[in-house]
């Protein structure tokens, strides 16, 4: 792995760059905070392992920063700080674990590649579009080729899971599920009723056809 440790006590730093260098990871070591905000940005790490207490920018700071600017790379702070509000306050800066000093350098091993194992964070998509449509899922709001199209909540609802599945056949009972929070039949035309009233407000004022039918089988969005 390749691995950014920032610390600012030269013993400390001298004994995770060597024990993990010794396990055949790539070590860049820092003492402030500066320094690693420009490492960080301007490198690719797996993991990074970061002091709260820094000179130039401190550790929490440091997280912070980053994480706006969207960098996701797994951070493990490694501090004297450890008491629970200590802990609190690294995680909710962006910290995926925390060790506290004094420490074994085998649960720091074991901590670092830990983190290197979790999958990559997947950031949840807040607008989806299919051709000229587009839904702003935090603002709640829907337009197509630019004109505001007022939808009541459960028309949104069926068209946020249809667009989230575009291309994908939905059947009757999968909108049942998903939308109503029935697991079975209830005999009405509940779904196609909403669907063709979510028709006459996506499709009909418009050219070209969003909502298909796929006879037999339900309903699917194209672009």
């Amino acid at each position: 792995m390749k691995i950014l440790a920032v610390e600012d006590d030269a013993t400390t730093g001298a004994f995770i760059t060597r024990g993990l260098r010794e396990e055949g990871h790539s070590v860049d070591l820092v003492a402030d905070g500066r320094e690693a905000l420009i490492q960080a940005t301007g490198g690719s790490y797996d993991v990074m392992i970061v002091d709260r207490m820094l000179p130039e920018i401190d550790g929490l700071t440091l997280v912070k920063t980053l994480r706006g600017a969207g960098n996701r790379t797994p951070v493990l702070f490694l501090t004297s700080l450890g008491g629970v509000e200590d802990r609190i306050g690294g995680l909710n800066a962006g910290g995926d674990d925390y060790l506290v000093k004094p420490f074994a350098f085998g649960e720091l091993s074991a901590r670092v590649n830990a983190l290197a194992r979790r999958p990559p964070a997947v950031e949840q998509q807040t607008v989806l579009r299919a051709g000229s449509l587009e839904m702003d899922l935090i603002a709640r709001k829907v337009t197509r080729e630019g004109v505001e199209i007022d939808l009541l909540p459960r028309e949104f609802a069926i068209l946020e899971h249809l667009l989230r599945r575009k291309g994908r056949v939905q059947t009757r009972t999968m909108l049942l599920e998903a939308i109503w929070d029935i697991n079975f039949d209830p005999m009405t035309n509940v779904v196609e009723t909403h669907i063709s009233r979510l028709r006459a407000k996506v499709d009909k004022p418009f050219d070209g056809e969003l909502i298909k039918t796929v006879r037999g089988a339900g309903y699917r969005i194209d672009t």
